[in-house]
């Protein structure tokens, strides 16, 4: 089989690439930078120079592949961030369809099935609607859940304040995280058995917790036993991303992804259609992985 994966080396994408390799498949990575021509080399896949915004470029790499699997890259740039996510998903909708592609795994969100009031997420369940206007392609959306990484963002409050948290508080471990190593395992697992049909959906998550716990563990794990998760409000979480340099479409968006996981409204479909498993990283170990990070800042 001959599979295109975009994301480059990323946290999902590079281990993929890998499962999918050790299980002797055709590989091709997509990514941005020349510079990563020969680690992808090196890993046994075939590197595609290009960017993802070329829809030419997507079409041609796609051309001759039997499944893809599709994620947007990450921006701090865009002036209308949702719109921009779009774009991309619009982009591989086509390349998509002229390749002649059947076969899709899809990297979303947790709040995929929400059509606004997400944040970035927004921008990705508009990627999702326009790949469902391809009919006859098969396709499984995966939707994670909050990715532990997105807590290093906390270690300069840490430091600087002595408390974590952020525009929202979940209690009664009912707050779904997740590391980019259970989603690419999970990828892996649809990519080689390609065994769904249509258009579904799978959430993955890791743990699920309370910010509470979060703050305990991570509080434990650096030394800081009496560390607290404080729930900051939206303007708070606002001024605290523009002063650290994010943008204010950037931030303006986050706190949108934020409010809504605080409402409740961002899990909903989550708990309805909930994993039969949950992934091998627990809160304790990436408490571990954090305090590396935290200790090496």
């Amino acid at each position: 089989m001959k599979y295109v994966i975009t994301g480059s080396l990323g946290n999902i994408s590079k281990p993929l690439a890998q499962a999918l390799i050790t299980a002797a498949q055709d590989v091709t990575i997509i990514t941005s930078k020349q510079e990563n021509v020969a680690a992808i080399e090196a890993l046994g896949a075939i590197a595609a120079v290009g960017s993802v915004e070329d829809l030419a470029f997507l079409t041609k790499t796609f051309t001759g592949a039997d499944t893809v699997y599709t994620m947007v890259p990450p921006t701090y740039s865009a002036t209308d961030w949702k719109a921009w996510i779009a774009s991309i998903g619009n982009n591989y909708t086509e390349a998509i369809k002229a390749a002649g592609i059947k076969y899709v795994v899809n990297l979303s969100s947790i709040g995929g099935n929400l059509n606004d009031g997400t944040g970035p997420i927004t921008g990705l369940h508009r990627a999702e609607a326009a790949l469902n206007t391809l009919s006859d392609v098969h396709i499984k959306h995966l939707r994670p859940a909050y990715f532990y990484p997105n807590l290093f963002s906390n270690i300069s409050l840490i430091k600087n304040a002595g408390i974590i948290g952020s525009n929202f508080a979940v209690t009664e471990n009912k707050f779904p995280i997740v590391d980019p190593a259970d989603i690419a395992a999970v990828a892996a697992e649809e990519l080689l058995q390609l065994d769904f049909s249509g258009h579904s959906v799978r959430y993955i998550a890791s743990d699920e917790v309370s910010t509470n716990a979060i703050a305990a563990e991570i509080g434990k794990a650096i030394g800081k036993p009496d560390l607290h998760w404080v729930p900051f409000t939206d303007e708070q979480a606002f001024g605290g991303m523009t002063q650290a340099g994010l943008s204010e479409e950037i931030a303006k968006n986050y706190v949108e992804m934020g409010a809504s996981i605080n409402s409740g409204i961002l899990s909903e479909d989550y708990w309805k259609n909930h994993p039969a498993s949950l992934g091998r990283t627990k809160l304790a170990d990436f408490a571990k992985v954090f305090a590396a990070a935290y200790n090496a800042n």
